[in-house]
């Protein structure tokens, strides 16, 4: 299943924009399992997934379906590029 384009936010969700929702619902332990999964549940890289899944965790039918993971993802997604800016400006912490 290959999805190419995301619903706008008046459309309700896909099927596929459900899957991915119940996937996401899962916790990996591995990274690798993960992508396993992607590539044979939905025939796309892992870049294309998370490409997917972020525009899907900003539409309001995913946040209206599931609150509590949608919430999640995103708090995940701020806290992922808070790291990043805090790495390209020097502020990188580091553990004693």
């Amino acid at each position: 299943m290959t999805s190419t384009a995301t619903a706008s936010p008046s459309e309700p969700l896909t099927d596929e924009h459900l899957e991915i929702l119940t996937f996401e619902q899962q916790w990996w332990r591995y990274p690798a399992a993960k992508e396993t999964a992607v590539r044979d549940l939905f025939g796309m890289s892992m870049t294309r997934y998370y490409q997917l899944l972020n525009r899907l965790i900003d539409h309001p039918a995913a946040l209206a379906h599931d609150p509590l993971l949608v919430r999640r993802l995103q708090r995940l997604r701020a806290a992922r590029a808070h790291q990043r800016s805090a790495r390209r400006l020097g502020f990188e912490r580091t553990s004693h």
